[in-house]
């Protein structure tokens, strides 16, 4: 935007005597002055709708600068200082302490994106919901779980037991009687007898007890960078 500036200064002419030849007014004069209030003109915007060009700012300390209202009625303009303050307040009315900032594959710590607060990373654990009166879940911040599953050493009892049993044999026999004697066969089953198998006891040891399974207790996950505010 340039200023106007006067080539000539027409009020001096008036105190030079009248035989001076530089108290006349010429027609290059006027037309030079003409010249430089059309182009100081040309560089300036209009007040109905302007179309700036370039960088517009505005002064240091201006109202825009300072206005601490960001209403839907507010016809004043904004400078960047004043839009990046209105974005810090939104972003920290987003994330106050105690909220949590996910990222898919940035590592940068949020104050270094956000610009404000201190933040904790989380490392190796997952989120789960605040459950009031759960042993588990009932306090806010507690941790709990293990990534791999234990096998303890245990055994496993086994109990048999024996009814009884019976066995048959078969007993020859010769008799003499009568005038010539004869002889048969005869058929015999013992009666049911428990031979001392009964309460028969059987110990199965895991092979892999007292041993951590590496992995067993992981559900599908998707691994991200994770921070909680706390200041």
């Amino acid at each position: 935007m340039s200023d106007y500036t006067k080539a000539t200064d027409f009020a001096t002419k008036d105190d030079l005597p009248t035989s001076d030849p530089g108290k006349v007014v010429k027609g290059s004069e006027i037309n030079e002055e003409f010249i430089a209030i059309a182009s100081a003109i040309s560089s300036k915007a209009d007040l109905n709708s302007p179309t700036f060009t370039g960088t517009p700012t505005l002064p240091s300390g201006t109202i825009a600068t300072t206005v601490a209202d960001n209403t839907d009625s507010s016809t004043k303009l904004a400078t960047t200082a004043f839009v990046q303050s209105v974005k810090t307040i939104i972003l920290q009315s987003v994330f106050p302490v105690g909220a949590i900032y996910t990222s898919y594959n940035v590592s940068t710590d949020p104050a270094t994106v956000l610009g404000f607060g201190t933040w904790s990373a989380i490392e190796g654990k997952v989120l789960a919901g605040y459950q009031s009166g759960d042993t588990d879940f009932g306090t806010a911040g507690g941790t709990g779980g293990q990534k791999d599953a234990i096998i303890p050493n245990h055994t496993h009892p086994a109990t048999s037991t024996d009814s009884g049993h019976q066995h048959g044999y078969t007993r020859y026999s010769n008799t003499a009687g009568g005038t010539g004697g004869f002889s048969f066969w005869e058929n015999f089953t013992t009666a049911n007898t428990n031979v001392g198998y009964a309460n028969i006891t059987t110990t199965i040891s895991d092979p892999t007890g007292g041993e951590a399974v590496t992995g067993k207790n992981l559900q599908p996950y998707v691994t991200v960078h994770m921070w909680r505010r706390t200041a």
